[in-house]
């Protein structure tokens, strides 16, 4: 009776070990599984890129990219980005987006990076009107024009400057399209701005008839000022302020004297015409 007892008992724990040690080996099991990860291929730069560079086999490649973790506007060949013009400075091995190139049709170069209803207008600059060569691409600038007040006017100075546009983006700075990365000026005869059709007319009329200045500003104030207008009659008067009209005399033209009266006077058979004064 013991002995059966004892050979139960022997049998209930090797089943419990069993048990135990599958629990465990499954548990160790799950514990070193690693599920393999879904991966993709996405298009990135293969060297940097400056703006206006068309894109083909030899500035791009691709590399692996989480599945799971897409990137928008991202993609997935060579053959769907070749051809487009890159409109932002790239890094090596930045991932090309949608948002990062010209449209298929726009062209290679300062072409592709303007965008559609806007113009580039180049003016002629110098060290002054350049800012001492600070305005280079990607800066942000005020266009001030110094010209004459139509008409003539005696004894009046007709020179005035105003602000003609304002927070104005530089395309170019000469040939040049990037910035110094160093930030050091350069001196360049002409900048190309990007501005608006209509704007394009007011720079050009007073790049021709007037003299232009630039002025240059921090690139995130977007704020509007709409500074008033400067008259060289206010700037250098005495007091700074508009000089006083001149009085013109006016001319009186006095009335000549009222005819006289004409009276018609009768002696017996005679007849006679007399003048009498009018007062």
């Amino acid at each position: 009776m013991n002995r059966n007892r004892m050979v139960i008992g022997l049998t209930v724990a090797i089943l419990i070990g069993l048990l135990a040690s599958i629990y465990v080996y499954k548990t160790f099991q799950r514990a070193t599984y690693v599920k393999p990860q879904v991966t993709q291929t996405i298009v990135v730069a293969a060297m940097p890129l400056q703006v206006g560079t068309p894109l083909d086999e030899h500035n791009l490649r691709t590399i692996s990219w989480p599945g799971d973790e897409p990137l928008a506007g991202s993609f997935l060949r060579e053959s769907d980005c070749i051809g487009r013009a890159v409109i932002t400075p790239m890094a090596e091995n930045e991932p090309v987006l949608e948002a990062n190139l010209a449209p298929r049709a726009a062209g290679a170069g300062l072409p592709a990076t303007i965008p559609e209803g806007m113009r580039a207008v180049s003016v002629a600059v110098n060290d002054v009107v350049g800012v001492a060569g600070f305005v280079i691409p990607g800066t942000m600038v005020d266009v001030l024009v110094t010209g004459e007040l139509p008409g003539k006017h005696e004894g009046v100075d007709n020179n005035i400057t105003r602000t003609i546009l304002e927070n104005v983006r530089v395309l170019t700075a000469g040939q040049q399209i990037e910035q110094n990365r160093e930030g050091k000026p350069e001196k360049v005869p002409v900048v190309t701005l990007l501005v608006s059709p209509d704007d394009a007319n007011k720079l050009t009329m007073a790049s021709t008839e007037g003299k232009i200045q630039l002025a240059l500003r921090n690139t995130i104030d977007t704020k509007t000022a709409s500074p008033p207008a400067v008259l060289q009659a206010v700037l250098f008067s005495e007091t700074g302020t508009a000089a006083p009209a001149r009085e013109h005399t006016a001319r009186v033209v006095r009335p000549g004297p009222p005819p006289p009266y004409v009276v018609e006077v009768i002696t017996g058979s005679k007849k006679e015409m007399k003048s009498f004064e009018n007062q």
